[in-house]
């Protein structure tokens, strides 16, 4: 499908933008969303976002002077609109893909990203920065964060909010509220005082009011404060964020465009104020193709045809990962009603949406607030119940001192199922599941598990639920299991006990995680060079299976330990144990496999774990780099 934008493309740059008048730009708004939902159609991604600051992204290039003024997209997956009119358009359609543009801001990418992100709730922390530094210097260049769809429920962006109203530094912070959870409806009327607010006019009228209240017995003078209170904040809900030292403005139709512009001019040149909050009212994935009544579906998507809306996904014989952990773990609800559910806005991405349908009063949804949902866990845990904080790897970092000193410090069995572990394909470095392995297994009685496959991830869930004197966290990968017969029900493993899976006597392959499947693959391959291969799957990184570990070394001349994790990880620990324990002087050469040491971009799994160096073919070749098979491995390489 083409899209006819004669506007948009006159537009490579906001400077050219700037050089229109204010009555061509709802056309370009037209334009600008018809181009995201043709670009989303063809290459997937987040989405409704965008849709949804259309107009709002229009109104900040057309208003300040970017990329000297520096615009903040917090969380940046509704920036793929900004994209395009920062001269990145022509690549628009292969965002997400290898060597085409991350679908998130990217500070390498464009002067226009001042900031990278993909984690919310972290735009007003760096804009203040930001901020700060221009102070210092003594510029006299804008600032301006976007923040929104769910990021204000983050401690993080009050925090920053708290910081930056002591500081005082010019700072302008656009609330982008799409799901009407502050402002109540707005219209003509709200829109009017919100310009009138901002004006030059009613800054001036209230600076000389405040001169002539100080004139005054302080009982007027209190009365007059409450007065303008009333006025710019109980009338308009901008209390809090006052409070907070932030001059408040809105809430504004942030589809009106003809509003979004003068307002924002306003709040440009007020130049005698400190930080200001701009409230703009939007609607999440607004031009969309599905409709009203999928409005989770919209956030983020695979390709689709823009015409009708249909999806177009590839047909699958195994169900995710995330929907097996979510089978399993209703299905350990029901025999343990002590068993509850905790994730920290991502209901549908853990599958704890469906657990709450089974079981409402036992699940929780605590917002983008993972260091909260760790530490109610952790309360929970303390009254008898048994809490599944159901959180991504990636976003688990950003609780990581709860996790030591709330729930590893004491003690406490809260389980920890960590989806996405591993790399994620389109997303990118920034959503990866690459250090939990590390992060994890340094923690005193943390048992750490990693599932293999889906009928291991069973199996995972109900050891988990048995585990109730100590913290436990279990790993699985995004995307499909590999097709294995599953069990009727979990049974809980030997803790820290690992499996063999294939009998070999020269080379042994110890697996931790989803890469069981290459490691099979490899075996094979080098059964047929003459290599008998032994693969084992760890399942445990902690508390490792000593017994396990020192056969394959007495037993082999070369063990390789593959994971999917970083550096400090599975295999560290594996060399650290066999060092402890004089078991690196029989001969047997030891070699560990991991993620390189550096962040891998973004591109389909595939071509990400090729990257990584984590393939079968990339198996073989570090057993003959092992045995001194120099030759073989340059053989290797040469068909590959």
């Amino acid at each position: 499908m083409t899209v006819s934008t004669p506007l948009l493309d006159t537009i490579e740059f906001p400077a050219d933008l700037r050089k229109l008048n204010p009555a061509q730009l709802p056309q370009l708004v037209d334009e600008l969303r018809a181009e995201t939902i043709d670009a989303a159609s063809q290459t997937g991604g987040h989405f409704g976002a965008g849709l949804g600051v259309a107009e709002l992204t229009v109104a900040l290039h057309y208003v300040f002077n970017t990329p000297q003024d520096r615009l903040i997209w917090d969380v940046s997956h509704q920036a793929y609109p900004h994209k395009i009119l920062t001269g990145r358009r022509e690549l628009i359609r292969k965002i997400r893909q290898r060597d085409g543009l991350y679908g998130f801001t990217k500070r390498t990418e464009s002067d226009y990203d001042p900031f990278g992100a993909a984690h919310s709730s972290t735009s007003i922390s760096a804009g203040l920065g930001m901020a700060v530094a221009r102070d210092l210097l003594g510029d006299d260049n804008n600032v301006i964060c976007v923040i929104g769809d769910g990021a204000m429920s983050a401690g993080m962006a009050y925090e920053a909010m708290n910081n930056a109203g002591a500081l005082d530094s010019r700072l302008v912070v656009v609330l982008n509220d799409n799901g009407m959870s502050i402002a109540p409806a707005v219209g003509a009327l709200t829109n009017y005082l919100s310009w009138l607010v901002s004006s030059r006019s009613f800054l001036s009228l209230r600076d000389i009011a405040k001169q002539l209240a100080k004139r005054f017995p302080r009982g007027f003078q209190t009365a007059a404060a409450r007065a303008d209170e009333y006025a710019r904040g109980m009338l308009f809900g901008g209390t809090l964020f006052e409070e907070l030292g932030f001059y408040y403005v809105g809430p504004i139709d942030g589809h009106d465009i003809d509003t979004l512009v003068p307002v924002l001019e306003n709040v440009r040149d007020a130049d005698q104020l400190g930080p200001i909050l701009v409230h703009v009212v939007t609607e999440k994935g607004k031009g969309n193709p599905f409709g009203k009544e999928h409005e989770e579906k919209y956030h983020a998507v695979g390709k689709f045809d823009p015409g009708t809306g249909e999806m177009f996904k590839a047909k699958s014989n195994a169900p995710s990962y995330t929907s097996i952990f979510a089978s399993a773990l209703i299905n350990e609800a029901e025999k343990d009603q002590r068993i509850v559910a905790i994730t920290a806005a991502m209901p549908s991405g853990t599958g704890i949406d469906k657990f709450a349908e089974q079981f409402p009063e036992r699940s929780f949804d605590v917002g983008i607030a993972e260091q909260h949902a760790v530490t109610f866990a952790a309360g929970l845990a303390t009254e008898g119940f048994k809490p599944f904080a159901a959180i991504y790897s990636t976003f688990l970092q950003r609780a990581y001192d709860q996790v030591v000193h709330d729930v590893a410090l004491q003690k406490l069995p809260v389980r920890f199922a960590i989806d996405r572990a591993g790399l994620v394909g389109q997303d990118g470095p920034t959503h990866a599941g690459s250090y939990d392995l590390a992060y994890l297994s340094c923690l005193p009685d943390m048992v750490v598990m990693a599932a293999s496959d889906e009928a291991e991830l069973i199996h995972m869930v109900a050891t988990a639920a048995a585990i109730d004197d100590g913290p436990c966290a279990f790993r699985y990968p995004r995307g499909e299991g590999v097709g294995v017969d599953m069990p009727e029900e979990g049974i809980p493993l030997d803790i820290g006990k690992g499996r063999i899976v294939k009998e070999g006597n020269k080379v042994a392959l110890l697996s931790l995680g989803a890469r069981l499947q290459e490691c099979l693959v490899a075996a094979d391959q080098l059964d047929g060079q003459g290599l008998s291969t032994s693969v084992a799957d760890a399942r445990f990184a902690k508390p490792l299976d000593a017994d396990l570990l020192e056969r394959l070394v007495n037993e082999h001349e070369v063990l390789i330990t593959i994971e999917e994790g970083s550096i400090g990880g599975f295999g560290s620990h594996v060399l650290h144990h066999l060092a402890n324990n004089n078991l690196l002087r029989n001969g047997t050469t030891i070699r560990p496999m991991f993620l390189p040491d550096r962040f891998v971009e973004h591109g389909a799994p595939a071509e990400q774990y090729r990257d990584a160096a984590l393939e079968a073919n990339h198996i073989v070749e570090e057993v003959f780099l092992a045995l001194n098979h120099d030759s073989k491995v340059l053989e290797l390489k040469a068909k590959a």
